[in-house]
């Protein structure tokens, strides 16, 4: 019996992690990339709760931690850099995680750790899933049977056709990309599908030269008028820095001056290194921004299709752990699909939908405890007047006092659950290609 074939859209942390999971319980693997190569770069993610599990049992932790960004805390500073407060970073989930990486770095050390019987396609993208078991391409979209289709995994496979020109025979398409996912968009397009939540801040990301006034942890400013500023170490001898305000003013599709004038009026005299930052980004050539979305769906699959990762539900680092739940969504997918027990097989469709509702039940629960921000808690962050942002300074210096601390160390723990992870029985660690 041939293995069964998945087909992954995204080379990310979500869709590598599945990737390297799925060939260990013995699946081939195609994962088709949109970029033309692999991409580098990014902020700072972390692997917090029970996504340090699942690193261990894939014998990646000391190659995590040796591209740590070298960032040892976290801290909240004042208009004149004066530190005002510094969060917990007691344990392995403080604010500054102890496997603190940029995720360009995590994205890489996943990349080449992939055993033979992974493909990696760059410069291609799905353009239409036929899910009907008949064997034939369509026009668009998926069709599908549902679970009570026929059974089996010859015709029965879903009929992938790429942009590229490619015909792919899945038991199983696995949509891992981001936010804004258009292959998600194509195969859940009726209404209720996909639920976009705009938590209504932007957020500009770029690299800055280092200076001798940087040390070893996140800075972290709040200026009024819903603003902020942030500073970051990487591995690299340079600064990673963030922009980040509520509203939006519209930056997709700007050039580089006019979106560094636009928000230069929107940080005018905001204070701290704001002006060094903003010098930075018009030379910066690694500046991306990003209004801060939700992503909910009902349901995360259907017939042989499902979503993981940003792409499903994306959390946005207001909630934090997107990464981990990235990183161990790729494990409970294969998990499922095994049910515990040997060897790869191909499903029919009941068994399938099975599979995957089981992931879906394991993994919800760990979505939702990300997804629900406490009421307020946007105001809070961004406060728009001097009196909001005294009123925050309080609460700052209250919670991280040290009577409080174990409640702001409660805060940091996400992506994690007392439930153990399901049993995924597989051979010895796949040699890496």
């Amino acid at each position: 019996m041939t293995a069964p074939h998945a087909v992954i859209s995204g080379a990310s942390i979500a869709g590598l992690s599945a990737a390297w999971w799925l060939r260990r319980v013995g699946w081939d693997v195609t994962v088709l990339e949109r970029a033309d190569a692999f991409r580098d770069g990014g902020q700072n993610v972390d692997v917090r709760g029970v996504a340090r599990q699942v690193l261990d049992r894939m014998g990646l932790v000391e190659a995590v931690a040796a591209v740590n960004t070298t960032e040892t805390g976290t801290v909240l500073v004042d208009r004149d850099g004066r530190v005002r407060a510094e969060l917990p970073s007691d344990g392995p989930d403080g604010a500054t995680a102890e496997l603190e990486v940029l995720r360009g770095d995590f994205a890489r050390t996943l990349l080449d750790a992939l055993p033979d019987g992974v493909e990696v396609v760059y410069g291609d993208t799905i353009a239409d899933v036929d899910d009907t078991g008949a064997g034939a391409g369509g026009s668009g979209g998926t069709r599908d049977p549902g679970p009570a289709g026929p059974g089996g995994t010859g015709d029965d496979r879903a009929v992938v056709t790429t942009r590229g020109g490619r015909v792919l025979h899945a038991d199983l398409v696995v949509v891992a990309e981001g936010v804004r996912s258009r292959t998600r968009d194509l195969l859940f397009a009726a209404p209720g599908e996909v639920d976009l939540r705009d938590l209504g801040i932007t957020m500009v990301f770029g690299t800055v030269p280092r200076t001798p006034a940087d040390d070893d942890r996140w800075r972290w400013y709040t200026a009024v008028r819903g603003r902020q500023v942030h500073l970051r170490p990487d591995p690299y001898g340079s600064t990673r820095a963030i922009l980040a305000y509520t509203g939006s003013d519209a930056l997709n599709g700007l050039d580089r001056p006019a979106m560094v004038d636009r928000l230069r009026a929107r940080y005018a005299d905001a204070g701290w290194e704001t002006e060094r930052v903003l010098d930075g980004f018009a030379d910066s050539d690694d500046v991306y921004t990003d209004e801060l979305t939700q992503v909910r769906m009902p349901s995360w699959r259907r017939g042989r299709v499902c979503v993981i990762g940003d792409a499903a539900w994306c959390v946005t680092p207001m909630g934090g752990g997107g990464a981990s739940l990235a990183l161990t969504s790729g494990y409970v997918l294969a998990a499922t699909l095994t049910g515990g027990s040997d060897g790869a097989r191909g499903l029919d469709r009941r068994e399938l939908d099975r599979a995957l509702a089981a992931f879906d039940d394991w993994m919800r629960p760990l979505v939702d405890q990300v997804q629900d921000l406490p009421r307020g808690m946007v105001h809070f962050a961004y406060p728009q007047t001097r009196l909001g942002l005294a009123a925050r300074g309080v609460v700052d210096r209250v919670l991280t006092s040290r009577l409080f601390r174990p409640v702001i160390a409660k805060v940091t723990q996400v992506a994690d659950t007392d439930r153990p992870l399901p049993a995924l029985h597989a051979g010895p660690v796949p040699r890496a290609r």
